[in-house]
């Protein structure tokens, strides 16, 4: 599957092989944008271990992600220090969504079965081998998820 880095660089779902992810559909201008600074907790102290926290940024949810590329990057560096993997503007939900998100809400419905992805901070984690474990609400705080993700990492 491609993808497209915040600089513009294309990658591919390869360069995480045998890593645990926590994927995340992000936002500079939300309520829960002081998530980040628990998402860059997570990264800087599983990243040994194998995890890695990739970002998402969406403009889908109140347009809190106005921003250009260059805004993003520099907005996250700047007031959370995030060194963790960002990529291009992503659409989560709608004809438009992203084959990523297509895949993940398929393997992991929301709440009420539904698939739809309700809000910034959506979170999922996938195994080593490529299967979603677990999805959690844009309200889940990152530090709630340290059990799951070190069992993964187990």
């Amino acid at each position: 599957m491609h993808l497209q880095r915040l600089d513009g660089q294309p990658t591919t779902f390869g360069e995480y092989a045998g890593k645990v992810l926590l994927i995340v559909n992000t936002a500079s201008a939300c309520g829960l944008t002081p998530q980040y600074e628990g998402l860059e907790a997570l990264h800087r102290e599983y990243a040994p271990k194998g995890l890695v926290v990739l970002g998402f940024p969406s403009n889908q949810f109140g347009e809190q992600e106005p921003g250009s590329a260059e805004q993003i990057a520099s907005f996250c560096s700047a007031h959370f220090s995030v060194s963790f993997p960002l990529f291009s503007k992503t659409d989560v939900n709608g004809p438009q969504a992203h084959p990523l998100y297509i895949w993940l809400k398929q393997n992991a419905p929301g709440e009420g079965g539904s698939a739809d992805i309700s809000w910034n901070f959506g979170k999922f984690l996938v195994s080593r081998d490529g299967k979603v474990l677990a999805r959690y609400t844009p309200r889940t705080l990152p530090q709630e998820l340290r059990g799951d993700i070190e069992k993964a990492l187990a």
